[in-house]
């Protein structure tokens, strides 16, 4: 399974490819960082991480895409952006026909380091050491969005396999009407 994470931010949306199946090992297919500067209009930063998430889509054909699922933050100012970009990253998953599954940040946590209550250094070392990478990446949003689909792959297969069948059954109780 190919799994794109996507750490969303207004001003850095962390992403990751990552492939895998639970109990194998990993590897990193591609990490990164779409930019938008804070100085332009907020339209055109939307459609600056529009573009950039579709091209990591279309380069790398993931199976699935695990987002961090927006969860409320004292400042309400960041939580606008950050839900704003997660909104554009599901709307590229559909655009592009990518099954989406949204993970909390300490069920992320959970999956990469054991607890739900560890750091940002615990994960970042923790995403290191199941890469087999020789340093943190850097910054911190592409390390998060490497550790969402470490998550997705280690802990989503089920809600994917779970997704899929719903489907299927909605659209075959659909069919009998």
């Amino acid at each position: 399974m190919r799994v794109l994470g996507i750490d969303p931010g207004l001003t850095r949306c962390g992403v990751g490819i990552v492939s895998g199946t639970p109990g194998s090992v990993l590897t990193l297919d591609g990490v990164g960082v779409i930019m938008t500067a804070a100085d332009i209009d907020l339209d055109l930063r939307l459609l600056e991480l529009h573009t950039g998430i579709t091209e990591w889509v279309i380069k790398f054909s993931p199976d699935v895409m695990a987002v961090e699922r927006v969860f409320s933050q004292h400042n309400v100012r960041t939580v606008m952006g950050t839900a704003q970009a997660a909104g554009i990253a599901l709307l590229v998953a559909a655009q592009q026909n990518v099954p989406v599954f949204l993970h909390t940040p300490s069920e992320v946590k959970a999956a990469v380091t054991g607890s739900g209550r560890a750091n940002k250094s615990q994960v970042s070392e923790m995403v290191k050491r199941l890469l087999n990478l020789q340093e943190i990446p850097k910054p911190a949003d592409s390390a998060d969005a490497l550790a969402l689909a470490i998550c997705h792959i280690w802990r989503g297969s089920a809600d994917s396999k779970i997704k899929t069948a719903l489907a299927a059954e909605k659209k075959r109780l659909a069919s009998l009407r």
